[in-house]
């Protein structure tokens, strides 16, 4: 059993999750609830739950703050929000899991199944919230999951990502690269507000290590690792817009 706990200030949030979890996840035993970032603290620590549902907008204290008060986090949470950009966008920088108002049961079951295949179910919870708590008022890091675990990588340090397959590849202004266990897919949808612009259908690439644009059917970049990056010939007028205008 995956034992958990539910903190929401809205009543009806609270009723809809449990109803969810009793319905549709019968592993999942409700240790407590709580209706304030305060009780809610009280909770954790005399519960010690595996899951924690967390919302994020609550009077007094929010669920990011709660996390603060408590510290060395040792159990899986669960972001529940109201639609908020920022808020959402630190989380997934994080890897981190969330699912928005009003509920939908199926949200909760991919959150749950999310958390039954992680092994150890616990793998870097504690530096995945600290990156996210960093992350909370200018975000600078992103979570990377790696075959092994997790890497934390500004995001400034990324000069380019290439798809491999179902992979991404992260080359770093360090030299280094790091294979990661998403598609370029997803972190094009983060990155595109992050000076990242999709330029081919294998390649993301960051605009303030471009060094040079060699004109063509689609032409390619030159870029500061001394990496060479296709443009698609769809891409190329995007591509040029955004450098021009900068």
């Amino acid at each position: 059993m995956i034992a958990s706990v539910i903190i929401d200030d809205e009543l009806q949030s609270r009723n809809a999750l449990r109803n969810i979890l009793i319905d549709y996840c019968a592993d999942v035993d409700i240790l407590g609830e709580a209706d304030n970032a305060e009780e809610g603290i009280k909770i954790i620590r005399e519960t010690k739950p595996e899951l924690v549902f967390l919302d994020i907008n609550m009077p007094d204290q929010n669920g990011f703050q709660l996390l603060e008060s408590i510290g060395n986090i040792k159990f899986h949470v669960v972001f529940v929000t109201a639609y908020d950009q920022y808020a959402i966008k630190a989380i997934k920088f994080s890897a981190l899991d969330y699912i928005l108002k009003p509920i939908d049961p199926q949200q909760i079951i991919d959150s749950v199944n999310k958390l039954k295949s992680l092994q150890p179910r616990n793998r870097q919870v504690a530096e995945r919230i600290s990156n996210l708590l960093d992350n909370k008022d200018k975000i600078d890091k992103i979570a990377l999951p790696t075959i092994t675990g997790f890497r934390f990588v500004k995001i400034k340090s990324i000069i380019r990502c290439e798809a491999d397959n179902n992979y991404t590849s992260f080359f770093l202004e360090s030299k280094e690269s790091i294979l990661v266990t998403r598609t370029l897919k997803h972190y094009e949808d983060i990155l595109k507000h992050d000076d990242f612009v999709r330029v081919h259908q294998s390649h993301l690439i960051n605009i303030d290590y471009v060094e040079e644009y060699v004109k063509g059917d689609g032409g390619f970049v030159k870029m500061s690792d001394g990496s060479e990056v296709g443009i698609s010939r769809r891409k190329k007028e995007i591509f040029l817009n955004i450098m021009l205008s900068r």
